[in-house]
């Protein structure tokens, strides 16, 4: 009879341990670049809708394109990387990112560049789900395994921390397209790299492809963010926007009726019943899009109308970018050593603290309180990526670990994706007057859904690390195994 287990062309227990933790590196190399491409592109944005003459709407899609793609095909690179072999797709990943980067650093036109990040994003698909895939194939004993995991959330946090800062230092000194160079020489160190040092493993038996789940899950994405993004210049009862909405049920109820039918779904139902993994799925969603919403609205609001630089802009981030430094990598110790229920309820609170008090936000705000805002938000923020990351793959047999990290990875895509989307079209929609004059006041009602997003996360806290939740858990894994 087929089993389950994996079949990796060098056994695990034939790497030591410091073959184990360059794996390890090698694999955080790969999220340092998407994130930190992701984060400081934000701080770019004016600077592109000066250069390439956009309007704000498609200042959106430069950063939702790619959260799309990213989102959409996740799921399909895990399971081409379960087929095909793990290292073969992240180096395949890591080929595509560079290349996108560097069609998006010579575009001339906002299509182009739109259509550059999409490549990039096909790409960036096959690095975070294989690459932690790779590392819970290489890594089995359950305390090195946290370790790795709370290595791994530390590097998601301090990427989008220092994007901010980083980008607005290229910006202001070379300009936006720097920002696009600087993931060439990282892609070129970490292809080498995974061919020296990663071990080929793939699936004992892979999952089959699901392409009607996958163009489901395609659909729904981009019909759902396009209506979000277009509604307020289109109208909300424009043919385009309504149906859009409609395409997006009409695949959602396709998604739910079909994947449950099916023997090998993309997205399998029972993971969802396990009540840690829906909740780390949910916490995934609200978390990142409090952050692509918040560096969305604070780009604007600190360069459109306080008229900072770029570098000082980026400068202001720093609170945030050195908090998420420090709770990252602590987070993680804290997730390997009591559970994820304590990060959580430190995330859930850190977001909400922030948010309250950019509900206070005006046009000549002290640099103080908005530092605090900042400091909170590092917090939460870096206290949010290992309990989320640990939640998803742990209790799920090894062989389904790559599934249910690709479905943690999605729900952080999906989950930025809206954010950028919802947080712009709730601010930009109620806007009276110029931009300038104006943002301050409008952006309130982006910074309450921020305060929803993190009184959320505290209730999941407590919910999803409950008894009852963790019996949940249990069952459904030994369903699945």
């Amino acid at each position: 009879m087929t089993t389950t287990r994996d079949v990796p062309s060098v056994q695990a227990h034939e790497l030591d341990r410091r073959h184990r933790w360059i794996v390890v590196a090698i694999c955080c190399m790969s999220l340092f670049i998407v994130g930190i491409d992701t984060s400081g592109l934000n701080l770019a944005l004016p600077s592109i809708q000066d250069d390439l003459s956009t309007s704000y709407s498609q200042l959106q899609w430069v950063v939702d394109a790619y959260t799309l793609v990213i989102a959409g095909l996740l799921m399909l690179s895990g399971s081409m990387a379960d087929r095909f072999g793990r290292r073969r797709v992240f180096r395949l990943g890591l080929t595509l990112f560079g290349v996108g980067s560097l069609l998006c650093s010579v575009a001339p036109s906002i299509g182009v560049l739109i259509a550059a990040r999409m490549v990039q994003a096909v790409g960036g698909s096959m690095l975070n789900p294989v690459a932690m895939s790779i590392i819970t194939n290489t890594i089995h004993d359950p305390r090195e395994r946290a370790r790795a995991i709370g290595m791994w959330g530390g590097t998601v946090g301090l990427s989008l921390a220092l994007g901010p800062v980083v980008g607005g230092a290229l910006v202001d000194a070379i300009g936006w397209r720097s920002i696009f160079w600087l993931n060439l020489p990282i892609a070129v160190a970490a292809l080498v790299l995974t061919t020296r040092f990663v071990p080929e493993s793939r699936a004992g038996r892979p999952r089959r492809f699901d392409p009607v789940g996958q163009l489901c899950v395609m659909v729904l994405l981009a019909s759902l963010t396009y209506a979000i993004i277009e509604g307020r210049s289109l109208g909300w009862t424009s043919a385009a926007v309504v149906g859009c909405f409609v395409a997006a049920t009409l695949a959602l109820g396709l998604l739910v009726a079909y994947e449950r039918r099916r023997r090998e779904p993309l997205l399998d139902p029972r993971f969802f019943r396990s009540v840690p993994f829906s909740g780390a799925v949910v916490t995934a969603v609200l978390g990142f899009a409090a952050m692509g919403g918040f560096l969305f609205l604070n780009t604007l609001y600190l360069q459109d109308v306080r008229g900072l630089s770029p570098f000082a802009a980026g400068l202001m981030t720093l609170p945030m970018a050195g908090m998420t430094a420090l709770c990252s990598p602590f987070s993680g110790r804290v997730v390997g050593v009591r559970g994820p229920r304590l990060p959580m309820v430190v995330a859930g609170a850190g977001i909400s603290v922030s948010a309250l008090i950019l509900l206070t936000l005006r046009s000549d705000t002290s640099y103080v309180v908005l530092a605090v805002a900042y400091l909170a938000f590092g917090v939460g923020f870096g206290s949010l990526n290992a309990p989320i990351t640990n939640t998803a793959v742990s209790g799920m047999p090894r062989a389904q670990a790559g599934v249910a990290a690709a479905i943690a990875s999605t729900s952080r895509q999906v989950g930025t994706a809206l954010g950028v989307a919802v947080f712009g079209a709730v601010t930009l929609g109620r806007l009276d007057g110029p931009v300038r004059t104006g943002l301050a006041a409008s952006s309130h009602a982006g910074w309450a859904l921020m305060l929803a997003c993190g009184a959320g996360i505290l209730v999941l806290a407590l919910v999803t690390t409950s008894p009852w939740a963790l019996r949940s858990r249990d069952r459904v894994a030994a369903e699945i195994d």
